[in-house]
């Protein structure tokens, strides 16, 4: 809802607001309010907006999941990577399209409760917030492994509780507290990934002192390219796909940007390229040097296959730092990912899906109580890693990928609604290529990625999990509705 005025105007049946109003801006010049953000403040700069989208999905997806991808697939994870690749470019566009006109609390659950309805816009929230909760678990489940690397006798559980408080305290901070912690995190993986792609590439082109070039032949060796044959391509496109979860979290910073006008567009189609290069090219290099069935980690996920790199080329302390840097890269993306699950339950609270008192801000703006109700996530982590140390990862795996598949149809489904909508109005200032064939084609294609892991050991948790709570929402629903009076956008 327009917060100018007036009930939102119907076009061709759907519920379409204005555009929204205009920023004002404080005398600090960054301290903006918008009182259509639920007191949320625009703090954020466009370089951190830029580090926080590939900081959420530049984290175990690479670096741990990586290992699980190569297992299926062989070599062949390459085409997974880039054929998951091209799904995230999509749902980036696609989002950033429709945030760009809409900039406010709520992202793309707030546009789907616009364009498709309200008891779109309380599902697809609820599924996402309840992957971020997942995935904030399995990423601080994931640094405990990394530093198993130093101390293998450590307790995960203990590990992971004191990297949960970590997290937790900076996400209560002022959002451009948060923002300047989450750029140099990503900053410093982001860095360090370009630095070992270069050194990769020319090791497996050129060679380096003491060995000689490798080329293409480890593509081959071992079982052919795809060794597990077409099966096990398909059943990396899982993981793969997973590992680029959180580029549609650019979305929900929208309410929070200075110029979201201006950062959202750019961040998306920034994001996209620099995650490509590293998930492809990254990948591609890994099984050239090591022999793909090194890099697939007998035991499951105890390494990552980035130190194992390091490691086969003689280079102990090189794999010690490389270690540092997927640790970096894991708290970097939890750090993100409680963001985004607390300006999604934020989100709901604003329009009455959430209890009200998580719509509330401290004098910085932030939604602590949001935040601290998503930190679930981390609790859940520390009790999972604590019953089941060896499978923990596995399993926030499977349900963060389940309910990350169910937002991204949702923001494919709604593109369309808000394309049809919007067919003679101006158009946003990132557009989506070749939609709306784009979009249904995105659409199928995350649609069989979720029927997929149904038929697959690692991640039929997923379903068991995700399934049941899925069905919750929708019974819930009806109760939530009755009880909301009129919606702040509405």
């Amino acid at each position: 809802m327009d917060r100018s005025g007036g009930r939102a105007e119907v076009v061709r049946g759907a519920r379409q607001p204005a555009l929204s109003a205009p920023l004002d801006r404080s005398a600090e010049g960054d301290a903006l309010t918008n009182d259509d953000r639920g007191g949320l403040r625009r703090q954020l700069s466009g370089r951190q907006i830029g580090m926080i989208s590939l900081g959420g999905a530049l984290g175990t997806g690479l670096f741990l999941g990586s290992g699980l991808a190569i297992s299926m697939a062989g070599p062949a994870v390459v085409v997974a990577y880039l054929v998951g690749a091209l799904a995230a470019v999509v749902v980036v566009y696609a989002v950033a399209e429709m945030v760009a006109v809409h900039p406010e609390a709520g992202g793309f659950g707030a546009v789907s409760d616009r364009y498709l309805g309200p008891l779109a816009g309380y599902v697809q929230r609820w599924c996402y917030w309840f992957a971020q909760v997942a995935t904030v678990g399995g990423e601080v489940v994931a640094a405990g492994l990394y530093v198993r690397f130093w101390w293998p006798q450590a307790p995960l559980w203990a590990v992971v509780l004191v990297f949960a408080l970590g997290i937790a305290l900076v996400n209560v901070a002022a959002v451009r507290v948060f923002g300047e912690v989450e750029y140099w995190l990503s900053m410093v993986k982001v860095t360090v990934l370009v630095v070992f792609v270069v050194l990769a590439l020319l090791l497996v082109v050129f060679g380096l002192p003491g060995r000689g070039a490798p080329g293409l032949a480890a593509w081959t060796a071992h079982g052919g390219f795809l060794p597990n044959g077409l099966g096990g391509l398909v059943l990396a496109l899982t993981v793969a796909t997973f590992s680029y979860g959180g580029v549609e979290g650019v979305a929900m910073t929208a309410a929070e940007s200075r110029r979201p006008e201006r950062d959202l567009p750019r961040a998306a189609r920034r994001v996209v390229l620099r995650l490509a290069l590293f998930y492809v090219l990254a990948n591609g290099l890994i099984v050239a040097i090591v022999p793909w069935t090194r890099s697939a980690a007998a035991e499951g996920v105890a390494q990552s296959p980035f130190v194992e790199l390091f490691g086969s080329i003689g280079l102990p302390a090189a794999a010690g730092v490389m270690n540092f840097v997927v640790l970096t890269a894991a708290l970097s993306a939890a750090n993100t990912t409680l963001y985004l699950g607390a300006r999604t339950v934020h989100s709901l609270a604003l329009d009455g899906y959430a209890p009200r008192a998580l719509a509330a801000v401290n004098a910085q703006g932030s939604p602590r109580r949001a935040v601290l109700v998503s930190a679930a996530g981390l609790g859940a982590a520390a009790v999972v890693s604590a019953v089941a140390a060896d499978t923990a990862f596995l399993v926030l795996l499977g349900i963060t990928l389940f309910g990350g598949m169910i937002a991204w149809l949702f923001i494919l489904v709604c593109h369309a609604a808000f394309r049809r909508a919007r067919r003679d109005l101006p158009p946003s200032p990132v557009r989506l290529p070749g939609a709306p064939t784009t979009t249904v084609l995105g659409a199928v294609f995350v649609a069989g990625v979720l029927v997929i892991t149904a038929f697959t050991d690692v991640f039929g948790r997923a379903w068991q999990v995700g399934l049941p709570f899925l069905g919750l929402v929708l019974l819930s629903y009806p109760l939530v509705r009755r009880r909301v009076t009129a919606s702040p956008r509405r």
